[in-house]
């Protein structure tokens, strides 16, 4: 008689794999600030609010901020979701 086992990887209870989401909002985050650095050193030399380029530029670093945010929340949510499914099948 054999037991059959499976291993699940980083796959959670739900059967949901969060890494591909958490890679995908990190390079989203580092490309946003990318641009937003590269719009705003290009129209910085009119510092002022009527500069919209400027404020665009502004608002993807701003932007980019908050995806990295919400990227590390849910990081963090699905990790210790992981650990305690992982904690009480032992």
């Amino acid at each position: 008689m054999t037991t059959k086992t499976a291993s699940v990887g980083k796959v959670g209870a739900n059967g949901r794999d969060a890494s591909r989401l958490v890679t995908m909002m990190t390079a989203a985050a580092w490309v946003f600030l990318g641009i937003g650095l590269l719009i705003s050193l290009l129209n910085i030399e009119h510092f002022s609010d009527r500069n919209t380029s400027l404020m665009v530029g502004i608002g993807f670093m701003v932007g980019s901020v908050h995806i990295y945010v919400i990227r590390t929340a849910i990081h963090l949510v699905l990790s210790r979701a992981a650990a305690k499914a992982e904690e009480t099948s032992h």
